[in-house]
């Protein structure tokens, strides 16, 4: 059962968007006729609904959210619906580009809405997020298959990208930098053993450090001298991992601290990706 969050009041606009995407008045979102939208409203979960006697149908929703405006338990219900696979029955992959729609308005508000494993929820996130200039600026530009040679560390480094991603989308900011230097750390090691395991000299990949990662993938040509430079201001970062860190600092990392380190990751990752294609057969981290 999906636990209610404590949605605030909803700004005028914000019940405009989500008439808007109710009825799907838009190429990409799931149509409804103005009954389906009296049905909608019921699975949703609402009582005494006025019937619908073929109004402009965005005015009739609207005015069915504008008069809930005061109870935003009953406008959770409409969001949790719009993001659940039960809803889309006759046409699922219509369920991300209604949850996309919804959340490029919604963050305006602090929330997201989300469906992990099909559960549909509500999430607090930074309404700074909501802005151009705040999302991770630098593009990247492969996915980790391509970087990385072994399938099994590709899918678990392109997990915990997604991970940083979901972290970044909701305003977890330690959490996600320190989910990057964790990745960051993952991608080079795996590098050197596939690339040149003997750079690691007497360490074994269970004993190596990130600072020396860095260091040696930069003396190897594959890291240019910026990503170099702040991979190790990511690195700091990443230790508050260690709470104490933190306090000793006096400095709680921020969504522009969060944006450096995208930064850092995706550069890193496409410098990696530009490389020729290893010789080296990879040893095994274990």
């Amino acid at each position: 059962m999906t636990q209610p969050t404590q949605l605030g009041h909803l700004d005028t606009n914000t019940l405009q968007e989500i008439a808007r995407v109710i009825c799907g008045d838009d190429d990409n979102l799931y149509y409804r006729k103005g009954y389906e939208i009296e049905g909608f409203l019921q699975r949703a979960g609402w009582k005494r609904i006025p019937p619908y006697n073929g109004e402009y149908r965005r005015e009739w929703t609207l005015a069915q959210l504008t008069e809930r405006k005061e109870d935003p338990a009953e406008l959770e219900k409409v969001l949790l619906r719009l993001a659940d696979p039960l809803e889309y029955l006759d046409e699922p992959e219509q369920l991300p580009a209604v949850i996309a729609a919804v959340n490029v308005f919604l963050i305006h508000e602090g929330y997201r809405l989300e469906n992990p494993g099909g559960r549909p929820r509500i999430v607090i996130c930074d309404p700074a997020l909501a802005y151009p200039g705040q999302h991770a600026p630098t593009t990247l530009k492969a996915v980790m298959s391509e970087i990385i040679d072994d399938p099994a560390m590709a899918r678990l480094l392109q997990r915990r990208l997604d991970e940083a991603r979901t972290c970044y989308a909701n305003g977890a900011h330690v959490a996600a930098i320190i989910m990057l230097g964790s990745l960051l750390e993952g991608v080079l090691l795996t590098t050197v053993l596939t690339r040149n395991p003997s750079l690691l000299g007497t360490r074994t990949p269970d004993h190596v450090q990130l600072k020396f990662l860095i260091d040696i993938c930069h003396t190897a040509g594959w890291l240019d001298a910026d990503v170099d430079r702040y991979a190790h201001e990511l690195r700091e970062y990443r230790n508050y991992v260690h709470p104490h860190k933190e306090i000793r600092e006096a400095h709680t990392p921020d969504v522009d601290t969060m944006n450096v380190a995208w930064q850092v990751v995706n550069a890193a990752l496409n410098d990696l990706a530009a490389l020729p294609p290893a010789t080296t057969k990879p040893a095994s981290a274990h």
